[in-house]
């Protein structure tokens, strides 16, 4: 039989994801869902248990309980403080010892799975679960990018990539030119809603999201899904450029029939 399959679940629809790509592998799995952060519905029809985010201790009980051997990060987690965290004593170690504010989310997220794969689970990348949902290079759907587009998401990749260089976020929006926003602890919906209140006449702006330079890809690879597009849309994008062979499409089917309803533009591109 397979090992089973611990699936540390944060918010949104890709702990959900990867639980069903598990079962279509035929291999038991194990949620440990986050409390606050995941989603009662994604979890439900799993075999799941919830825990507080700084209860490490308790969390590593659990899994050991549940027969876990591999473990997956998947889903959004927003940095809390260290005081909202509540630490037991077992985060509290490990927070002494890596210095919580001395860490980028990168850097944060490798210092994690060190701590996971000490205690003796190996630490998997979603995308050995769900590679096929992987974006590819070029256009995804019936609308492309325009020569201004493509202006916008040249200069949108050089500010990510300066971002990520920072370990701080993975996205920029960029409108004729000029750079609206970057993505920070808020998130890429935040960063999306707070770009839409400062857009100039003419062209929509673009969402560029790419992974930071040396990414950790067993955590936090860059994801946008349906919600994405409905919100750029909404706040009067032109469109998405996402970084191809290293950005998750939840729902891709979805995805790119929205952004063909609401006229918007989705392309994987190569980042050199």
């Amino acid at each position: 039989m397979a090992a089973r399959l611990g699936v540390v679940a944060g918010g949104g629809e890709l702990p959900l994801r990867v639980i069903e790509a598990a079962r279509a592998l035929a291999r038991p799995v194990f949620v440990l869902a986050l409390e606050g952060i995941a989603d009662q519905a994604v979890v439900a029809d799993a075999p799941h248990a919830w825990v507080r985010l700084g209860a490490a201790g308790e969390g590593f009980r659990l899994l050991r309980e549940a027969g876990v051997e591999e473990v997956v990060l998947a889903g959004s987690v927003r940095r809390p403080s260290l005081a909202s965290l509540r630490p037991d004593w077992r985060a509290a170690k490990f927070f002494a010892r890596v210095g919580l504010r001395a860490l980028g989310d990168d850097g944060l997220l490798r210092a994690v799975i060190a701590e996971l794969e000490g205690e003796g689970f190996r630490v998997v990348s979603v995308e050995t679960l769900i590679g096929d949902a992987l974006a590819p290079e070029g256009v995804l759907g019936a609308c492309a990018p325009s020569q201004e587009d493509e202006a916008d998401i040249a200069r949108g990749l050089e500010a990510a990539r300066a971002l990520g260089r920072l370990d701080v976020g993975q996205a920029a929006v960029v409108q004729q030119g000029l750079v609206l926003g970057v993505e920070a602890i808020e998130g890429t919906d935040a960063l999306i809603a707070r770009c839409g209140d400062m857009l100039r006449e003419g062209k929509g702006p673009v969402l560029v999201k790419i992974a930071k330079p040396g990414q950790e890809r067993r955590a936090d690879l860059p994801t946008i899904g349906p919600r994405t597009v409905a919100l750029a849309a909404d706040a009067g994008f032109a469109g998405i450029a996402v970084e191809a062979g290293s950005t998750i499409l939840i729902d891709r089917a979805a995805l790119v029939a929205l952004a063909d309803e609401r006229s918007l533009f989705v392309a994987g591109i190569r980042v050199p």
